[in-house]
């Protein structure tokens, strides 16, 4: 018979009342004055969705349970020894389900970022290194993109620094669909590379780093920025090449005073379309400030150990002589270098959110 500990007839209890939640949202949807506020209903859809699979879990849970108090009438009345037999077997299945359905439901029921369905914003700083850092960060941005094309998400460049070799000395990109936030968080930090440049004749190994900067997009109502607080500026598109560069003012650089940070977008040709590129980033970087504000007053024991924001912590190693990349927060080394920088990240990015969700369960209430 499945005995439920205390610990998870709380979770129970709590997850159905997630679900009354996840019922009233669904009514709410298919209200005209919601479904005639976009934000609004972008907002109520944001947590519609992010409860779907609590409330799929928990309903097959309660069928199953219902089933298991039938067996369990049946066993009580039922003289026929074939019958019983029968619903025994029926019962002990079910309670194997509804135990595995129990630790599904205890990672569903971890607080989640609220970040992690959303776009994200990626900026790529060669470090230490000169142009060979320069050169990974290509790698690194060819390796990203190469990922998501593989796994539905959208690509769009908002600036770069080109270097004559084809390297960049930093490159802003957007990564744009479902749960890019989720996927791309842990890549915040300094990627470190060791391999023997092209420009060296003595055959030894260089060591260079590259910095990497994951933040979420950032949505009007959240950051809300006042338009005197920024100096705008149009100036013309710089980079290594290309008939239209130089040519005319589309570029936009932001500043924004409060703050000091400094925006830049020359992608496009339109000086409209630069402009609400560069809003973005720059919203997404007030964000980031804030948050960071706040996660300095937490207590480094509720962070988790895997961590999604040091931009000055070394966290993965890509090895050239040897073949490898090893990620050091995690302890994770995969022997196929080529492989992974071909865009097959899949395993390490599915390694550290595994990783953190142990450091979450361990924590957890339940």
């Amino acid at each position: 018979m499945l005995t439920l500990t205390q610990s998870e007839k709380n979770m129970i209890e709590k997850l159905g009342v997630a679900v009354e939640r996840y019922h009233k949202l669904e009514e709410m949807l298919g209200d005209p004055e919601v479904i005639s506020n976009q934000t609004e209903y972008t907002k109520i859809m944001r947590e519609y969705k992010s409860l779907a699979k609590i409330a799929e879990k928990y309903g097959q849970f309660m069928k199953l349970d219902g089933e298991c108090g039938d067996l369990r009438e049946m066993l009580d009345i039922e003289d026929d020894e074939e019958m019983r037999a029968l619903a025994q077997d029926d019962l002990e299945k079910n309670e194997d389900i509804m135990r595995a359905l129990i630790e599904e439901l205890r990672i569903l029921i971890l607080p989640r970022d609220p970040n992690d369905d959303k776009n994200v914003i990626v900026e790529i700083r060669g470090g230490a290194g000169g142009e060979e850092a320069a050169l990974f960060a290509g790698s690194l941005y060819r390796m990203y993109s190469m990922y998501c094309a593989g796994a539905g998400y959208k690509t769009e460049i908002i600036g770069c620094n080109e270097t004559e070799l084809g390297g960049y000395k930093e490159i802003d990109f957007m990564i744009e669909g479902d749960g890019a936030y989720s996927k791309f968080k842990f890549e915040s930090g300094v990627h470190r590379v060791q391999r023997v440049p092209e420009t060296e004749t003595q055959g030894r190994i260089h060591t260079s780093t590259v910095t990497v900067a994951v933040l979420p997009e950032a949505e009007e109502i959240e950051v809300v920025i006042n338009p005197a607080d920024i100096i705008i500026e149009s100036c013309k598109s710089s980079g290594a090449g290309g008939q239209h560069i130089n040519k005319t003012e589309s570029a936009v650089r932001l500043t924004h005073k409060p703050t000091g940070i400094v925006v830049e977008c020359q992608e496009e040709r339109s000086q409209f379309k630069n402009r609400d590129k560069a809003m973005k980033v720059l919203r997404a970087k007030l964000q980031d400030m804030q948050e960071r504000e706040q996660n300095d007053k937490i207590t480094s024991e509720r962070k988790s150990q895997v961590g999604t924001g040091d931009r000055s912590e070394r966290i993965r190693t890509y090895n050239y002589p040897q073949g490898r990349v090893t990620d050091h927060r995690i302890g994770l080394t995969l022997y196929s270098l080529e492989n992974f920088l071909n865009g097959n990240i899949g395993e390490m990015i599915d390694a550290l959110i595994t990783a953190d969700t142990a450091e979450k369960l361990k924590n957890s209430e339940f």
